[in-house]
């Protein structure tokens, strides 16, 4: 698939210094994962940082080179960054970082505990979203970038971007907060936990070991994606895409046996994609990133007011949602742009009447990526 930036390659940084985590464990090193596009200008003041959802990574935009030479995998952002997209990389130097944890680079739960000289699985300290913001820090802390333009994320992304507004408050010009949550709802908890039982039931898991068993437990992947799938849609996307079709014709002569196998086209679809993320992802790093999620929550340490918890940042808002994303409610969202008012922070919200539920901040939709377009557009002249 074509890609305006072409063919992209990550580079591999390498970490002595300590991390101390949320958890008071401490990770002695460890490496991250990082893809850049654009040009980082003199003043080093043009820098954005797009933070990444769940099963994401840093490959952002652009395409990498297979085996044989030629474009292959598409970044997950490309509509979004790119030469002329949204997030313009002839004005902006983007940075993508895999987060610690995470299963495409970063040290995580499949990397070598060298205590053990084993894997780490379920040994790996507990993560939170403030320690993926204290290892990006140090990332940008490498390119010699004091201040981000912006800081951007989608779901996940979201929450690590406010994170940053608040952990490093004078390190970030601009904050743009995508169909995400300053906290995850009791129902969102709920669905994160039913996914990490399917996993954790699994045979195959091993208590986390199972890479010294040679194996992966794949049925609770499986079943942990569609869990997730089904939550990403509305349903009316889920309707418009699947309806009630049938994958054998009516009148077939078995159309009435009783049968567990694939009926419907949205079990298809359900189980393709279920299967497709238990080939790529660690069931560890599944684990762990959804209990960060469950974790963050800036107004804990104030009894629960938001509006105090944000009383510390600096930064500008643009924070949008969608009506149709029951997972990431435009309520959620209300809810940050509301704490931030009542701190007289700059704040723009727009809430977009979008069919797509919680992926439409992944899609092409014109009205939301014109209200990007316009923000980059504001930043990049006063940068100029």
């Amino acid at each position: 698939m074509a890609s305006t930036l072409g063919i992209v390659s990550p580079i591999q940084m390498h970490f002595d210094t300590p991390l101390m985590l949320q958890s008071g464990e401490v990770l002695p090193a460890y490496d991250l994962m990082v893809e850049t596009y654009g040009t980082l200008n003199a003043a080093r003041s043009n820098a954005v940082l797009v933070c990444h959802a769940l099963n994401a990574s840093h490959h952002v935009a652009g395409v990498y080179a297979d085996a044989s030479g030629k474009a292959g995998e598409l970044g997950w952002w490309d509509n979004m960054v790119g030469p002329g997209k949204p997030l313009d990389t002839d004005r902006f130097f983007v940075i993508g970082i895999n987060n610690l944890g995470s299963c495409f680079g970063s040290t995580g739960p499949m990397s070598i505990d060298p205590a053990t000289g084993k894997p780490f699985g379920a040994r790996f300290p507990l993560l939170t979203v403030e320690d993926w913001v204290d290892a990006q820090a140090r990332v940008a802390d490498r390119f010699g970038i004091e201040r981000f333009a912006a800081v951007m994320g989608g779901s996940l992304g979201g929450m690590q971007a406010v994170a940053w507004s608040l952990r490093y408050p004078e390190r970030v010009g601009d904050c743009l907060v995508i169909a995400s949550t300053p906290r995850l709802s009791a129902q969102n908890i709920a669905f994160n936990e039913v996914a990490r039982s399917a996993i954790l039931s699994d045979p195959e898991f091993h208590g986390g070991d199972y890479y010294a068993h040679g194996v992966v437990p794949r049925r609770g992947l499986r079943v942990a994606r569609m869990i997730g799938h089904i939550t990403y849609l509305s349903d009316d996307d889920m309707a418009s895409k699947f309806g009630r079709a049938l994958r054998r014709a009516d009148g077939a002569l078995d159309a009435w046996r009783f049968s567990f196998d694939v009926e419907f086209e949205v079990e298809s679809y359900l189980r393709y994609q279920g299967d497709k993320f238990a080939g790529y992802f660690d069931a560890n790093t599944y684990l762990l990133i959804t209990r960060a999620l469950d974790y963050f929550d800036p107004a804990k340490s104030f009894d629960g007011d938001l509006t105090a918890a944000l009383a510390t940042s600096q930064a500008r808002f643009l924070v949008a949602s969608f009506m149709t994303d029951w997972r990431f409610a435009p309520a959620r969202s209300r809810e940050l742009v509301k704490a931030l008012l009542d701190n007289k922070r700059d704040v723009t919200y727009a809430e977009i009447d979008a069919p797509h539920g919680h992926d439409a901040f992944l899609l092409d939709d014109a009205r939301y990526h014109a209200l990007i377009r316009a923000r980059y557009a504001r930043i990049a002249e006063e940068i100029a």
